[in-house]
């Protein structure tokens, strides 16, 4: 009612404003974007633990994704590949029910 969040970010708006193309010149940069992306990959590498890798059907998409991520420089490739080889696997172990049928969908 006071109209303070619309001046804070018209301020915060103005800021980046001025530093987008000086931080979009660094960007580039792999020495400044590398720390940024090994922070999230251990982040990331927490949930590994929870992942039943007795399991065939479970563990092949998570491996996949896992070793297809850095190979291909892409997080868009290495989910993709995990969305198409899950359901491929479920239903050749006949367990094709336990699989949501939305995710048939983008596969």
């Amino acid at each position: 009612r006071t109209g303070i969040t619309a001046l804070t970010v018209a301020i915060l708006f103005a800021l980046s404003a001025f530093f987008g193309p000086l931080v979009s010149a660094v960007s580039g940069i792999a020495a400044i974007t590398a720390p940024a992306l090994i922070i999230v990959g251990s982040l990331m590498m927490g949930s590994i633990a929870r992942i039943q890798w007795d399991q065939l059907d479970e563990a092949f998409p998570a491996f996949l994704i896992i070793l297809s991520m850095p190979l291909t420089s892409s997080i868009a490739t290495g989910i993709a590949l995990g969305f198409i080889s899950y359901p491929l696997l479920k239903i050749t172990r006949g367990k094709w029910r336990e699989v949501h049928p939305l995710v048939y969908l983008f596969a």
